[in-house]
């Protein structure tokens, strides 16, 4: 526990630092900054520099009580070719290419059997990139690494698995020293620098954990319901309409939340409730042995998905009649 604890507060500490210099001396606008377009829910150029705090913060922890987690380098690969993508930008090829290397060297680092290496590939790609399509209003990513990343810290102590606790405090103590400067309105984004890697760590945490007996496969994904949900309906959805799916587009449910007046400020908020909603009931599922209770965040998220497109669709009408 008290490894744990210190390795949030070094990271959270050492995220709100680098983002706090980066901001005071300037340095933020000359790394990468998020330009509005016409898929912006935000209005003003913004530093998107909140992956070099997270990702500071973190490694600092780490090093402070000397864990590495064995996917540590393909980690460490996907935060430099999403630095990169940060300054510069990549090619979109290029940067599925590098997320798939990635994948598979975790699966192979991992031991994995071939019937189970590819599924699971192609499943940590997919979590990779839904955080960071995710990544798109402010508190947003932040609060899902907080909270998701909080309930592994808590089920690995419960399990016994000190180091895996201290790589889950570490991740989110980062997120915690980000949101401080990324809650509405957000003074810093966290781009693909914080995004990518957290949702290839989030895949990867859940698959050493799943393999250690610390939680069972489907902890992780329930954890991170209020993100995977989304997106992937988003995508199935976008898919059956024939859309170019792979486009960058504003048909998220937090986005047409966003849109039809909730706000950055109540769109984080409803989303926390759910993602501590879902954190909870994953945790006392696991403790107790009791599946039902997975049922409760199931028909949340159903239920927030109906009342969103019923407000979108009721906001369309409003516009529509103008």
């Amino acid at each position: 526990m008290n490894g744990a604890l210190l390795a949030a507060a070094v990271s959270a500490g050492g995220a709100a630092a680098v983002l706090w210099l980066l901001l005071r001396t300037g340095w933020a606008w000359r790394m990468a900054t998020d330009e509005p377009n016409h898929r912006s829910l935000h209005t003003r150029v913004t530093p998107r520099v909140g992956g070099w705090g997270i990702v500071a913060g973190t490694v600092l922890a780490l090093l402070t009580a000397g864990v590495a987690p064995l996917w540590a380098a393909p980690a460490a690969v996907l935060v430099l070719v999403s630095f990169a993508d940060d300054r510069h930008g990549l090619s979109t090829g290029l940067r599925f290419a590098i997320h798939f290397v990635a994948a598979a060297a975790l699966v192979a680092l991992a031991g994995l059997p071939w019937l189970l290496a590819l599924p699971v590939a192609v499943l940590t790609v997919w979590m990779t990139n839904l955080y960071n399509f995710m990544d798109g209003s402010d508190g947003l990513a932040g609060g899902m690494a907080l909270s998701g990343f909080g309930a592994c810290a808590l089920a690995a102590l419960s399990a016994g698995q000190a180091d895996l606790a201290v790589v889950a405090a570490a991740l989110a103590g980062g997120a915690a020293g980000f949101l401080r400067f990324n809650l509405h309105p957000a003074r810093v984004f966290m781009g693909d620098a914080g995004s990518i890697p957290l949702g290839f760590m989030a895949a990867a945490l859940g698959l050493e954990g799943a393999l250690r007996g610390a939680w069972a496969p489907w902890f992780v994904p329930v954890v991170f319901a209020p993100f995977i949900v989304d997106a992937s309906v988003t995508l199935a959805r976008r898919m059956l309409r024939g859309e170019r799916f792979w486009q960058a587009h504003r048909e998220h449910f937090y986005q047409r939340l966003v849109r039809s007046g909730f706000g950055h400020a109540r769109t984080a908020w409803f989303s926390y409730a759910l993602m501590a909603l879902c954190a909870a009931c994953a945790l006392v599922a696991r403790a107790a042995g009791a599946a039902w209770i997975l049922a409760l965040p199931a028909a949340a998220l159903f239920a927030a998905g109906l009342w969103i497109d019923r407000r979108w669709r009721a906001w369309n009408d409003t516009q529509d009649t103008r």
